[in-house]
């Protein structure tokens, strides 16, 4: 069970709502990736400007917990206002920090992240903000009293997987909040070898909505969520540098 704040969780498995093709093929991923927790960016929906489209529309929202985030602001402010829309529409006072400080690699301001989670906390929001695989910043952030912690994997959209996994580990080690590994996933593999290293979930948008077939993409990241938390339980084998034989040699005979 993941528990974040008063919230708790049986699906390891967060997944965005935006670039599927139709409406369709996103309530059909929906389904089979098995999540409990839809993630959607709150300047991209009606929330924010009326003119915008609503992806969540067409989806039975009783049976999901809806995680708005703050993508696009640059700026504290900006962060805490979007926050405020999402709280007044009536979507879940979950929200996930998300504040860009470079236009180019769209990495995390890590400063305006802390300063806005600081505003946030104090306004009783659960609050679970988004950054780079930085050790020290993740730290500070537990102690401030976040209730989770979103290391990326890679760049947002790129696909090529954790980049770092010796930090993503340190970071898991010294967490006693929920680690979410959000951003750059591309492959079930992916997705598998971030909960082997001990994350509590994974969020994910763009391997499933642009895949091939998102549906059975969706299905495959649900079982390598599953597969990833049982290799992570049951403990792997260390890592050697000479080869150990699997049949043991004592008892027997050589002719």
């Amino acid at each position: 069970m993941l528990e974040i704040g008063d919230l708790k969780f049986n699906s390891r498995l967060f997944l965005g709502t935006g670039k599927f093709s139709d409406e369709k093929i996103q309530a059909a991923a929906i389904e089979a990736s098995g999540t409990e927790v839809l993630t959607f960016a709150v300047r991209r929906m009606n929330l924010f400007d009326k003119d915008l489209p609503n992806p969540l529309a067409n989806i039975d929202l009783r049976k999901y917990t809806t995680f708005p985030n703050t993508a696009g602001a640059k700026t504290v402010e900006e962060t805490v206002r979007i926050a405020e829309i999402a709280r007044h529409a009536g979507v879940c006072d979950m929200i996930k920090v998300e504040i860009i400080g470079d236009d180019k690699t769209l990495l995390p301001d890590p400063i305006a992240t802390y300063e806005a989670c600081q505003i946030l906390l104090d306004k009783g929001y659960t609050v679970c903000p988004y950054i780079s695989n930085d050790v020290v910043l993740a730290k500070r952030l537990e102690r401030l009293g976040v209730h989770a912690i979103m290391p990326l994997a890679s760049p947002i959209g790129t696909g090529r997987g954790i980049n770092n996994p010796l930090n993503l580990r340190y970071i898991v080690e010294q967490s006693s909040i929920p680690v979410i590994v959000d951003a750059g996933i591309g492959s079930p593999k992916d997705a598998c070898y971030a909960m082997e290293l001990g994350a509590d979930a994974v969020l994910l948008n763009t391997a499933v909505s642009n895949a091939k077939d998102p549906v059975k993409m969706a299905e495959a990241m649900k079982l390598s969520i599953d597969a990833g938390v049982l290799g992570y339980d049951a403990g792997r084998i260390p890592v050697r540098y000479s080869a150990q034989a699997s049949s043991p040699a004592e008892g027997l005979e050589f002719l």
